[in-house]
């Protein structure tokens, strides 16, 4: 027999708040497939849920039942749970997410909302350096750092050039517009510019 409308609503309230033990008792009683398929009124899943509040022993339990095609499962704004995990500054959740061996892995960061950001969008937008930093490594985008027979000098745009350890990106948002955002080097801070000519 399927889960009612209220033992669905109690599992992703379960999820919400990190109760492992009820969490444990939902998929005894129906299943992995049916915790899989679980959606709230705005198409989130136990995934968006826990990872949006930081349950990582939750997603320890939940990750390695449920099938993979969940971590990229978007909510109605297309928002998957990377992206609450990016908000919400959980960077052991973004770390398992991306890294879970069945799972889609650096896939997760390119995906968009319905506002056009992507994980690493929603954490530049909340401010969070940590989070972004992390992203971007996992990107593996150049560093940016002077190579041999290269002037570490301005560049001519009006930029100051990137040091050692700064990585350099450009976010696109809903608009269409560029900002050139900055992150790492040694104070570990970013910065982020408008740029409309681009």
């Amino acid at each position: 027999m399927p889960p009612s409308t209220d033992e669905q609503e109690e599992f992703l309230l379960s999820c919400r708040y990190g109760d492992l033990d009820d969490v444990k008792t939902f998929v005894d009683n129906f299943g992995a497939e049916s915790a899989a398929q679980v959606r709230d009124d705005n198409g989130n899943s136990a995934l968006h849920m826990l990872c949006g509040n930081g349950h990582t022993d939750v997603l320890d339990y939940l990750l390695p039942i449920l099938p993979p095609s969940v971590l990229s499962a978007k909510n109605h704004a297309d928002s998957t749970p990377l992206h609450w995990a990016a908000l919400n500054s959980h960077l052991e959740i973004m770390k398992k997410l991306v890294q879970f061996p069945a799972g889609p892995g650096l896939d997760l960061i390119d995906i968009k909302n319905s506002a056009g950001r992507s994980p690493l969008g929603e954490a530049e937008l909340a401010g969070w350096d940590e989070g972004a930093r992390w992203l971007v490594q996992m990107m593996k985008l150049d560093t940016g750092g002077v190579n041999e027979g290269e002037s570490d000098v301005n560049d001519g745009d009006g930029d100051a050039a990137i040091g050692a350890g700064e990585v350099e990106i450009e976010i696109e948002d809903a608009d269409g517009k560029l900002a050139k955002m900055r992150i790492g080097g040694d104070q570990g801070t970013s910065s982020t510019t408008g740029d409309s000519s681009v």
